[in-house]
């Protein structure tokens, strides 16, 4: 089965050259910054990008920087206490909603958050390219659950262990305030159970357990929108939208399989009535189609209503009413409720969880001698490096993906 997900677009950031001239006093200290930090971030920058990059790949090249990183914050003794280094060097980020103009902070910490969500980011958008791809295989089918299980797991982390450590709090609306990392928490698990019940309904697994976990499913969707609610529309609502679709359609599904159940007990009318509210539902979510597609904001500019996914739940949902209807005619001749069923459903297997994360220790390179080597006294006094506020910092060129033919799914 294809999916379809929206993604919203990479965090860009400015170039970072470590360079401390007089500060770096030794041969080890200039070649952990101007050799191993500079590329090793450049590195990691170039693989957010590039196609064949696999999670493998991902998981090297970011340990590396982020190993390299950490003498930046932690002391090496493992005390509480911070680098010296950790208020050196300023850096810059945009945000995944707010344009290309960046949030700047001269703190280690605020890199390494920010470096960590793009990595996340990463899963998520590696996650989707999978996602659409023709004929999708088992294997791929769990790389894709496993990708946005470890992607929800970064962001937790992230939120949970060191967004609390910056010194200046995120703004709103930027990707580090809680709302919105939670809405990314959130979206990920939703995604990831979406694998987990296309995978049930071609294992043919009970309709009950398919109409619980579309439930959860559904709930998760309407969580993640919850969080987003109170941001500024012009920024939010094209990523809302996409959210309270997913959540319409996801309900339409286990109203939908509901209705099997009662099918399957001999309560006719009662699914008759659930099919009739999944109907409801499933037209609701092609209306939000519509309106996503018309939408302005981050993201890729689709037609989800056209998609694979999309269609094929409109189908089984006119066919199992068709079919409950003819039965009801020949058979039961029981009277079709003026209430919907009520949707009380617990999924007891399937549910996700988010692949707990941490980031890598500090690296070997960092030794009491390469820290003493810094000479923070020598730091000049007119810091001409810190950013302008309008400055702005040149987005991300992400590789643009064609749907693949009647899969139905587009990648941001």
């Amino acid at each position: 089965m294809t999916h379809w997900f929206h993604r919203n677009p990479l965090k860009a950031t400015a170039p970072v050259s470590f360079n401390y001239y007089g500060v770096a006093t030794g041969p080890p200290a200039s070649k952990i910054c101007k050799s191993d930090l500079r590329s090793s971030r450049a590195r990691l920058l170039e693989l957010f990008t590039d196609l064949s990059c696999n999670p493998e790949m991902m998981k090297n090249a970011a340990d590396s920087y982020f190993s390299l990183l950490q003498g930046f914050i932690n002391s090496l003794d493992e005390s509480t206490q911070e680098s010296k280094l950790r208020y050196i060097q300023n850096f810059k980020w945009t945000d995944t909603l707010q344009g290309q103009v960046p949030s700047a902070q001269q703190d280690a910490v605020f890199e390494l958050i920010s470096m960590g969500f793009n990595v996340a980011l990463w899963y998520t958008k590696y996650a989707s390219r999978l996602a659409g791809k023709e004929n999708i295989t088992e294997d791929e089918a769990k790389e894709v659950h496993r990708s946005l299980k470890i992607a929800a797991g970064i962001f937790k982390h992230l939120k949970e262990s060191h967004i609390p450590k910056l010194i200046t709090p995120a703004e709103k609306g930027r990707d580090l305030e809680g709302r919105l990392i939670e809405a990314y928490i959130i979206q990920c698990q939703a995604e990831a159970q979406e694998v987990t019940i296309a995978r049930a309904i071609e294992l043919k697994h009970a309709p009950g357990l398919i109409a619980a976990l579309a439930y959860e499913t559904a709930n998760f969707y309407q969580k993640a929108d919850h969080a987003l609610s109170s941001l500024e529309p012009s920024y939010s609502a094209k990523w809302r939208k996409y959210l309270h679709l997913k959540m319409c359609f996801y309900t339409a599904y286990a109203f939908c399989y509901h209705g099997q159940t009662l099918l399957a007990s001999d309560k006719c009318g009662e699914a008759i009535r659930s099919l009739q509210e999944a109907e409801k539902f499933y037209a609701k979510a092609e209306a939000l189609c519509k309106e996503y597609g018309e939408t302005k904001g981050p993201g890729p500019t689709v037609k989800p209503s056209g998609h694979l996914f999309f269609r094929k739940l409109g189908n089984l949902v006119k066919n199992t009413l068709e079919k409950c209807q003819r039965e009801n005619g020949f058979i039961y001749f029981q009277k079709i409720p003026t209430e919907a069923p009520q949707l009380e459903l617990k999924a007891n297997y399937g549910l996700v969880e988010p692949v707990p994360f941490k980031f890598p220790p500090t690296s070997a390179h960092w030794t009491p001698e390469t820290l003493a080597a810094f000479d923070l006294t020598k730091r000049p006094k007119d810091d001409s490096t810190k950013p302008k506020p309008e400055e702005e910092v040149k987005p991300v060129k992400e590789p643009d993906i064609k749907p693949q033919k009647d899969t139905g799914c587009s990648i941001s």
